[in-house]
């Protein structure tokens, strides 16, 4: 009933004020036509998980347009989606050559639609900045809780523009449970330093149920690759430049905080400071702190997405092991990535060995079994057996990971970025890269609405930034939650899978897609082509008998 409420004011508010939405129209219209094979197909971009978050139609995500959801019937046009992302296992969408990283930096051509859209208003540019001015000498103020990548961006980035910001981390030394995989344009995009990346993975090993191996990667170019980074590196590096941009960064865990009663009241958040003594308390001390906005950037156990009554969501169970391996086995992993599927390692998901700087990372993950995640990780030490024999186990890790978008992302002053709102792709588990761009854009619109920090922000500053991602990336993330719902609900369906990797053109358009993040395909003969290779390995798997278990070495 307060979720119908809230949705209610939520559009007596649009009415009311008539806030114009950013529509990124030609990434949308790309991902359509590719996944579609080239036919015309009615959905938006904030059809993200509309199926799971179970709002209606027309309200899929709050604050956004309407939702024409597509027809089950369409499943020869969802198998070309799922063959042609299907190495996206690996990730999501993106360009080609050099050139174009550029572009996927730079902000979309955009049309502004209105509530009452008018052909008049197509191509206008507005901005709304919604708060009061502040008085003179006072800047914006803003808690950003969490400090990972998407909480160290979105920090970094108000920071340089001179708004008064505070980054809270709980502990400095994290070391997430993460495959560390990170696209090649994040480097540049985020002006990334070489020496953080472990390695440059230029091959990717696909292994089915049967142990059938396919290499993937033969269509990258020689500076191309996708880059393996420790997180406790690579958050420590965007922590501290953050702090060098102007950010205070504080050492504490944050515990609770009082909502505002009026527009012009503060948050007063209450968190325990390690910093203070020797630095060895585990209690810390209690302190509070008084700001204008709060961005919740702390994971998928979100205490600020409670706080604001975001609601929940389902989430997987990612499971990590640490493994250092002789010399000879790490040199056969110093460029490789291996990737496997079958009801013994995941039900729903994949295993993977992942190199780091002077070991791998092997691990798992799952959403319907979570009791059962460790009979699935002696699933891949099984499998992986003669790759890692030996392998002394440095350190075990376990962490939630977000399977869609929260049902609220932004509450009054307060929004959620990165896993706090649920941006961790399907069928992949991607989120580095998601995560670092989300914070950068809630900071980008609470920079460009308030006029550099000299204005109030209120919930449509905050809605400008949710809009404009759910317009480029939504058709990513529908793309990888078709694939994972095609394939990984069998082994004969698995095995179809890593079949599809095989395809050259399967290859090009998943590392273009995930190299560069922008939504590649609608190549209407390799489409159909693709369509008729998904379908007949699809049944070919599902009615022969499985081929025998073949033996890694």
């Amino acid at each position: 009933a307060q979720a119908a409420q809230a949705r209610a004011h939520s559009y007596r508010s649009l009415r009311t004020t008539q806030v114009l939405v950013a529509v990124q129209a030609e990434p949308l219209i790309m991902a359509l036509a590719f996944a579609a094979g080239g036919l015309p197909m009615a959905v938006s971009p904030v059809a993200l998980d509309a199926s799971l978050l179970a709002a209606p139609p027309a309200a899929a995500l709050r604050g956004a347009a309407a939702v024409t959801a597509p027809a089950p019937s369409s499943g020869g046009a969802w198998g070309a989606v799922a063959a042609a992302a299907v190495a996206g296992a690996a990730v999501a969408g993106g360009r080609r050559r050099k050139t174009k990283m550029a572009a996927a930096r730079a902000p979309a051509a955009a049309s502004f639609v209105g509530v009452q859209a008018k052909p008049s208003l197509r191509g206008a540019c507005m901005v709304v900045c919604a708060g009061a001015t502040l008085p003179e000498g006072r800047k914006l103020r803003v808690a950003v809780v969490g400090g990972g990548p998407a909480g160290a961006c979105c920090a970094e980035t108000l920071a340089k523009a001179g708004i008064e910001t505070y980054l809270i981390e709980r502990k400095l030394d994290n070391c997430k449970p993460c495959g560390g995989a990170i696209p090649l344009c994040m480097l540049e995009e985020f002006d990334l330093p070489m020496d953080i990346v472990d390695r440059k993975v230029r091959k990717m090993t696909m292994i089915s149920p049967t142990n059938k191996e396919v290499q993937i990667g033969q269509t990258l170019k020689d500076d191309e690759f996708i880059g393996m980074v420790r997180r406790e590196v690579m958050d420590d590096f965007l922590r501290k430049r953050a702090n060098e941009s102007g950010c205070t960064l504080i050492n504490g865990l944050f515990m609770s905080m009082t909502l505002p009663k009026s527009k012009d009241e503060s948050y007063v958040l209450t968190y325990n400071d390690f910093a203070e003594g020797d630095g060895t308390s585990r209690q810390g001390i209690k302190k509070t702190l008084e700001v204008d906005v709060v961005i919740g950037a702390d994971g998928a156990n979100s205490r600020v997405a409670k706080e604001i009554d975001a609601g929940d969501y389902e989430y997987a169970i990612a499971f990590q092991e640490r493994m250092r391996i002789s010399d000879e086995k790490m040199d056969y992993y110093k460029d490789r990535a291996e990737m496997y599927v079958g009801e013994d390692v995941s039900p729903d998901f994949y295993a993977w060995v992942f190199p780091k700087c002077d070991h791998v990372a092997v691990g798992t993950g799952t959403v319907i079994d979570k009791k059962g995640i460790q009979k699935y990780q002696q699933g891949i030490r099984e499998r992986a057996k003669n790759r890692i024999a030996g392998g002394e186990i440095l350190r075990v890790e376990a962490h939630p990971i977000p399977e869609h978008p929260r049902p609220w992302r932004v509450k009054d002053r307060a929004t959620l970025i990165g896993d706090a709102a649920g941006y961790v792709t399907k069928c992949s588990g991607e989120g580095i890269y998601f995560a670092a761009k989300s914070g950068r854009m809630c900071a980008e619109s609470i920079v460009t609405r308030t006029e550099m920090g000299t204005r109030m922000v209120d919930d449509r500053d905050l809605f400008d930034y949710i809009n404009k991602f759910d317009a480029q990336y939504g058709p990513t993330y529908i793309v990888l939650d078709l694939l994972q719902k095609l394939f990984y609900t069998s082994d004969a369906a698995r095995e179809s899978f890593v079949d599809l990797c095989e395809e050259k053109y399967v290859q090009e358009v998943t590392f273009d897609s995930y190299l560069y993040k922008t939504v590649q395909g609608n190549n209407p003969i390799g489409d159909i082509a693709l369509l008729g290779k998904t379908l007949s390995s699809l049944v070919k798997n599902n009615t022969s008998k499985p081929a025998p278990m073949r033996e890694l070495v």
